[in-house]
Parts: C-alpha cells; sequence; structure tokens
C-alpha cells in the first residue's frame, strides 16, 4: 500500500510538471505594438491579436512582426550626377509594416531588402541629376525616392513613411570652386548694390545743389554744419577752403577794382610832365650878396 501511494504521488507530480511545462510552451504574449502570425506545421493559420495567446506546443510557431516605424540608415553611396560631378551621399529611410502575413511570407528579411533595394534607388534617384538640382532641390529627391520605394515594397506588406537625404560629401576641388563662384557671386551683388548707392546720391546731390542756388545762403549753412561736426575733435586742425565759384568772383572784382584805379592815376602823371618848369628866384642877401634860390 504504502509503495502504491509513492507511485500515485510520483506519477501525479510528472503530470503536473508536464501540465506546467505544456502551459509555458503554449502560452504566447504578444505585445501591443506587435502582430502575431500562427504557422499550424508550416502553413499560416492567421493573425494574432495583441494579448495572451495559447497555441499547440510542436505543433505551432507563433511569429511576431513588430508594426512600429522603423528607423533604416542607407550608408552612403559614391554616385555620379548628370552633370559627371562625384558626389558621396548618405540617406535615412523610415518604413513600417501594414500588412504582416506579406512581410514574412513574401519576403525572407524584410529590413535587409529595403536596405538594399533603397541604396539602388538613391543612385538612380540622383544620378539622374545634376549638382545643382542635388543640392537645391533635395525635397523633390526625397519624394522621387519615396515613391519608387512605395512602388517596391507594397508587395511586401510594407510602407515606406519618409526618406530623407541626410549628408552629401563633394570633392575638395570642387567645394573650393564652389566657395571662388559663391565669392564671385557675392563680389558681383557689392557692385551693383554700390553704383545702385551711387546713382541715388548723385540724384540727391542734384536735388540739393539745385536748392543751393535757389537759397544761396544753404551752402553757407553746410559749411559751418560741416565746421560744427570737424570741430567735436580739439585737437584737429581744420583748413576749410572758401567756395571757389564765389572766391573766383571776389578776385575777379579785385582785379577789375585795380584795373579802374591803374587807368584813373594815368591822366595825372601825363598832366605833371607837360607844365613848364618853374623859373628860379634870386633873393638878396643881408650884406648886399645874392643868395642862391633854395
Amino acid at each position: 500500500m504504502h509503495a502504491f501511494v509513492t507511485v500515485a504521488v510520483t506519477v501525479l507530480a510528472v503530470l503536473a510538471v508536464l501540465t506546467l511545462l505544456g502551459i509555458a510552451l503554449s502560452a504566447k504574449v504578444v505585445k501591443q505594438y506587435e502582430l502575431g502570425l500562427l504557422f499550424r506545421l508550416g502553413r499560416v493559420r492567421g493573425v494574432r491579436t495583441p494579448g495572451l495567446q495559447l497555441i499547440i506546443p510542436f505543433v505551432d510557431v507563433l511569429h511576431r512582426v513588430t508594426m512600429r516605424i522603423i528607423t533604416l540608415p542607407i550608408q552612403s553611396q559614391g554616385i555620379i550626377t548628370r552633370d559627371n560631378v562625384s558626389v558621396d551621399v548618405s540617406a535615412v529611410a523610415y518604413y513600417r509594416v501594414v500588412d504582416a502575413m506579406k512581410s514574412v511570407v513574401a519576403i525572407e528579411n524584410i529590413r535587409a531588402a529595403i536596405d538594399q533595394i533603397a541604396q539602388t534607388t538613391l543612385r538612380k534617384v540622383v544620378g539622374q541629376h545634376t549638382l545643382d538640382e542635388t543640392l537645391s532641390e533635395t525635397d523633390r529627391i526625397n519624394l522621387d525616392i519615396r515613391e519608387i520605394l512605395d512602388v517596391t515594397t507594397v508587395a511586401w506588406g510594407v510602407e515606406v513613411a519618409l526618406v530623407e537625404l541626410k549628408d552629401i560629401q563633394l570633392p575638395d576641388s570642387m567645394k573650393r570652386a564652389m566657395a571662388r563662384q559663391a565669392e564671385a557671386e557675392r563680389e558681383k551683388r557689392a557692385k551693383i548694390i554700390n553704383a545702385e548707392g551711387e546713382s541715388l546720391a548723385a540724384a540727391a546731390l542734384g536735388e540739393a545743389s539745385d536748392i543751393m542756388v535757389a537759397h544761396p545762403l544753404a551752402l553757407q549753412l553746410r559749411n559751418l554744419q560741416s565746421l560744427v561736426e570737424i570741430g567735436v575733435d580739439k585737437n584737429t586742425t581744420v583748413v576749410f577752403p572758401a567756395p571757389l565759384m564765389s572766391t573766383i568772383a571776389e578776385l575777379g572784382s579785385f582785379l577789375a577794382r585795380e584795373t579802374a584805379a591803374a587807368d584813373a592815376a594815368v591822366p595825372v602823371a601825363e598832366v605833371s610832365a607837360a607844365a613848364p618848369p618853374v623859373p628860379a628866384i634870386r633873393l638878396p642877401a643881408s650884406n648886399g650878396t645874392e643868395r642862391p634860390p633854395s
């Protein structure tokens, strides 16, 4: 009897262990951001939603598929643009699974497949553009790459959400050439702005000169204002020339006065030279002798 009880307890213990093991093998947890694809004897039996799922041990296999957006860096690619410039372009792609069954059944490794197709598409799209278009029209290039990837990956149950060019490496010689081009462009803008400023200044000076012609005292007031501005620094000696036109006019007036004075002095000299000499008068001396005139 004692031996029978011992055997029964042993059998019950084994059954309990097997039951616990079976429950552990059959109970599967699917997380909120996952879907479970159930395979029974190698055939797809359906998709399991998040939560606790029970399967048949050694018969069923539950394959979990994440439904979150996945970041996929696209390694740098050596590309020759349409204008024969060699550049290295790297990008990043964002994709997510929209059909769990297709992502497992239709393709072996979804991440590796998208990585390879993204690299080839990147080379193809960038190679169709010039260097200037690649640098300035990145939004259109990103959209073209994403559309091409969507056409390919829709059969895999994957949707490409976004593709962005991350880095564009240029040769050193091209960088120097672009720097010279940018410098020349800025010099051109500076010369144009300087010419426009000279034109505006000339127009403003013309208007100011018309006002000063109408109001002569305005020039003198402007000269005084310039003296006030320069006189702020007391250690500076200022040589302020008189206005040129007024100086010429004053010089002309002075020469005219001198000429008139010279012309008026000539007749007086001529009359003095033509008058007869006055005869000498001898005065008698006190002692009876004649004294010569003084």
